[in-house]
């Protein structure tokens, strides 16, 4: 059976990138890999082992192109307006919570954030089939 290890972005700045997902997520520096061209940072925080990996380019001084096939990361919380409050008070500029309703129930409430490089972030409440 596979198991998902880890997702990688490309950013410009390791460590404005680092100190996001440090204060956002509660992410911490794992692994640090330094090579010819490129830096790896791997982050995780003690819940579980999947890690956000950063790539940095040396060298690169503009902004990666998303692109329209990008989607999102997905995180779950367990108080999600205690989080938004949290991320607002950071100046992370979320968007507004938001509600998902399936067959007149409730099937997630969450909202989204970028990370100093655009990336879209989904934080969820732990709800269902989100845990």
């Amino acid at each position: 059976m596979a198991k998902a290890i880890h997702t990688m972005i490309r950013v410009l700045d390791e460590h404005r990138s680092r100190d996001f997902y440090k204060n956002a997520f509660g992410l911490d520096l794992a692994e640090r890999f330094e090579f010819d061209g490129f830096t790896l940072a791997y982050l995780r925080n003690a819940e579980n082992d999947f890690e956000v990996e950063l790539t940095v380019n040396h060298g690169r001084t503009e902004p990666y192109a998303l692109g329209d096939g990008y989607g999102h990361l997905a995180l779950c919380v367990d108080d999600l307006d205690a989080e938004h409050r949290r991320f607002t008070d950071l100046d992370y500029a979320p968007n507004p919570i938001k509600e998902f309703m399936r067959d007149g129930a409730l099937m997630a409430r969450f909202f989204f954030v970028q990370d100093p490089d655009g990336y879209k972030i989904e934080v969820l409440q732990r709800h269902g089939r989100y845990r």
